[in-house]
């Protein structure tokens, strides 16, 4: 993305005047600056807090003092409010040079320049050069793109930021109570604090307190389906969905993928995944995700998110999907690709600070919120382990809290190594989470040994929780077989239940991938029996498609 160019302003009333200025800056710094210019400074005014929403940067304002509706001291107090960096320079006849002088003090004016400037080569040329070179050697760029203002403890501002960074849409955070620029955006836009998040695009505008879905609109995400039926239908952009997508849509079948979040699923949040086939280096989640999202893309696959399925039904063998929005999709099968969720921790008073402190995953989210600071991750599986070494470089100390007396038998070697040699690592084993405190947000949790009976008090920043593997399949209306613990079942595991016989009519038996209702499919780690490894819910994606296939020669 290249650099906006900073912005000379101009404003006098007298159109001749005005157009000798522009045309004389145009000619010596036309290059590196935008020319801005109007003859009222009402005008003049009304247009600064549309370019501060766009990012835009005012190096220099050049006014007049005398003007019909405004003074020129005057404007330049108020555009001060708005641009504090910018360069002041008043245009004053002889008889304003006592309004000028005392405009020194009163708005810290840069400059006055008496008219005429003729010749501007020495008149006019090298006061701006030496009020340009001073502001340039002050100036930090604007942040290009997307702005996010809040509260750090707000588990609203939380989902936005976790929902733009899953979506790997870059952003700046800007915290309202430390951060000068949010109080400026704020206070120039009229938006109330109690109404923040506030989310502010590259085109000026903003959203206040929105819906997940009106960013994802706004930042080019679709939520709306565009065909009247699809071949193959795949719910969750994990890693076993975004492989159903990319081998759906290489095969040439009619391919929609939808997911409720971000793609990627729990391997998305993955700071660092260091042994997947053929990276030799390792990579993260996110761009592994992003990787197949655009291979994905390229195949035709179509791509709905944020959107979530609510409910699916069967008629003469076509799937019918209904959406949160209330619409609905048509397709001839379906993979659900749903994964797995963190379970909730039973701790007291969890609920309270969930999104203020206390966060399942999200450790890349909230990293630099955790600087210097101690915080604590629980769970032993690797998505704990490589959160734990993400957050390291951040803050003062990391403490892995599990229940077992070690890592060995939950989490692979090379992390374990890796946690061993990070000197600002710990583990607390044979230990629970039992209460969390806070005014607001997150400060103390209680830990206690489950071997002793032993509770105590420690302080804690933040707290990440990676336990458990619940199944999201709570969403499921249709009636279809699941395991004790709500995965679903498939292929020939489905002839141990006695309900099978009932609901199954086909002379085959169900495909490896295929639910008790056929032409429905599950993959990855929502599937009862599944590896819980991002290779193999990959190869479980691909897999299905195979099965899609078979089924829809069949109809």
């Amino acid at each position: 993305m290249s650099m906006k160019k900073p912005i000379l302003f101009v404003i006098d009333d007298d159109q001749q005047v005005l157009r000798a200025v522009v045309r004389d800056l145009r000619s010596v710094y036309g290059k590196d600056y935008r020319i801005m210019s109007t003859g009222s400074a009402n005008d003049a005014l009304h247009s600064l807090a549309e370019l501060k929403n766009k990012s835009e940067t005012i190096a220099l304002f050049l006014a007049d003092q005398r003007m019909p509706d405004m003074l020129g001291v005057d404007f330049l107090k108020q555009a001060k409010e708005i641009f504090p960096e910018a360069r002041r320079i008043l245009l004053t006849a002889y008889s304003d040079t006592e309004a000028a002088i005392r405009a020194i003090n009163d708005v810290q004016l840069d400059y006055y320049l008496m008219k005429p400037w003729d010749p501007p080569e020495e008149k006019l040329f090298p006061i701006l050069n030496d009020q340009l070179e001073e502001w340039q050697s002050n100036h930090k760029p604007e942040f290009q793109g997307i702005r996010i203002v809040g509260y750090q403890w707000s588990p609203r501002s939380h989902d936005v930021k976790d929902f733009l960074s899953g979506n790997l849409i870059p952003y700046q955070w800007l915290d309202i109570e430390s951060s000068d620029r949010a109080n400026e955006l704020v206070v120039s836009n009229g938006i109330s604090v109690k109404n923040l998040p506030a989310v502010f695009f590259e085109d000026g505008t903003f959203l206040v307190n929105p819906d997940l879905r009106e960013v994802g609109e706004r930042t080019g995400m679709r939520s709306k389906a565009s065909k009247p039926m699809y071949d193959v239908t795949i719910i969750g952009a994990g890693p076993s969905g975004l492989a159903a997508s990319v081998y759906g849509g290489s095969e040439g079948l009619n391919t929609v993928l939808v997911e409720k979040r971000a793609p990627g699923g729990q391997a998305g949040t993955s700071s660092r995944i260091e042994n997947y086939l053929g990276f030799p280096n390792g990579l993260s989640g996110s761009e592994l995700s992003r990787r197949a999202i655009t291979q994905a893309a390229r195949f035709g696959v179509e791509f709905l998110s944020p959107q979530e399925v609510v409910d699916i039904d069967i008629k003469d063998d076509y799937k019918i999907i209904t959406l949160h929005d209330g619409t609905t999709m048509n397709s001839r099968s379906i993979i659900i690709t749903t994964g797995v969720d963190y379970r909730t921790l039973d701790a007291v008073d969890v609920e309270r600070f969930t999104g203020a402190g206390v966060y399942y995953g999200a450790a890349t989210t909230e990293a630099h919120a955790c600087r210097d600071k101690d915080v604590y991750v629980v769970g032993g599986g690797n998505s704990a382990g490589q959160s734990a070494m993400y957050l390291s470089h951040y803050a003062c100390q990391v403490y892995i809290v599990i229940r077992k007396n070690d890592l060995s038998s939950s989490m692979s070697q090379y992390l374990i190594d890796q946690i061993k040699a990070t000197p600002n690592i710990a583990i607390i084993p044979e230990t629970v989470v039992t209460r969390t405190y806070g005014d607001g947000n997150l400060d103390a949790i209680d830990l206690r040994n489950v071997v002793t009976g032993e509770t105590k008090k420690v302080e804690a920043s933040a707290l990440f929780i990676f336990i458990g593997a619940r199944p999201v399949t709570d969403w499921i209306k249709l009636n279809i077989i699941k395991d004790e613990k709500g995965f679903l079942e498939t292929g020939r595991e489905l002839l141990k239940y006695e309900s099978f016989r009932k609901t199954w009519k086909l002379a085959r038996e169900p495909f490896l991938l295929e639910t008790c209702c056929p032409g429905v499919f599950a993959a990855g780690d929502v599937r009862s029996g599944a590896m819980n490894r991002v290779a193999s819910a990959v190869g479980e994606g691909a897999m299905a498609i195979k099965f899609v296939h078979e089924y829809l020669a069949e109809n």
